[in-house]
């Protein structure tokens, strides 16, 4: 594995901590370069994933075009989905609106920009036929999003910046077709990936656990 990048030297628990979905202080001017991606990839291949199949394939994008494609599709798809959050915020605000107002000028932001950032990373997998399976899935993308997330953990450590996402899937089937995706790969996640405008980042307000936390029954 190739060490030749820059890393910020973050414990274990910085790094799962403090690692953020990062839109607005994502740097559109600065080069990353493919290496950089490719080294924290190799990072998430050591990921688990369903019988040892390792049926993931990565799609980095970093040209213009293909990059711009994508970007129009999920700016379609997160419209839709804007004018929905927006109407259920109206018709019954959060308890923490002015947050839920943030996240969304941020997931606004995000769609704006999209063909801007450096570099989006799409993961995938190979699902025999192409089908889904029907009934839960758990099995099957429980072999790709472990990876998918040690590597936004893997960025996050040598200074960049993504954020999870993947409304671009409501045109999955024409995405795939723009990149020449087989219809055997199906897609999981988008990651827009760049290099962060200052790296400092704090853990973020999580309900306490208690609330969320069941032993030995609900």
């Amino acid at each position: 594995m190739a060490l030749d990048f820059p890393h910020l030297d973050l414990s274990a628990d910085e790094v799962l901590t403090t690692t953020r979905s990062v839109r607005k202080r994502l740097d559109l001017e600065r080069e990353v370069p493919l290496g950089v991606i490719t080294d924290a990839l190799e990072v998430a291949l050591q990921a688990p994933s369903g019988s040892n199949a390792q049926g993931w394939h990565w799609i980095v994008l970093t040209d213009p075009e293909p990059k711009r494609i994508v970007a129009q599709y999920y700016r379609t798809s997160y419209s839709a989905y804007a004018e929905a959050g927006a109407a259920a915020r109206a018709a019954k605000p959060p308890k923490d609106l002015e947050t839920a107002e943030k996240v969304a000028s941020s997931a606004t932001y995000l769609a704006e920009i999209m063909e801007r950032v450096p570099a989006l990373v799409i993961g995938a997998i190979h699902v025999p036929g192409g089908e889904l399976p029907s009934g839960n899935q758990a099995g099957l993308w429980g072999s790709l999003l472990p990876a998918a997330w040690s590597l936004a953990l893997a960025l996050r450590e040598r200074g960049l910046g993504s954020a999870w996402t993947s409304l671009h899937l409501e045109y999955e089937r024409e995405v795939a077709e723009a990149l020449g995706i087989p219809a055997s790969v199906r897609q999981g996640v988008l990651m827009p990936v760049a290099y962060t405008k200052g790296t400092e980042f704090k853990p973020a307000k999580r309900a306490p656990l208690e609330t969320v936390l069941h032993v030995n029954r609900w």
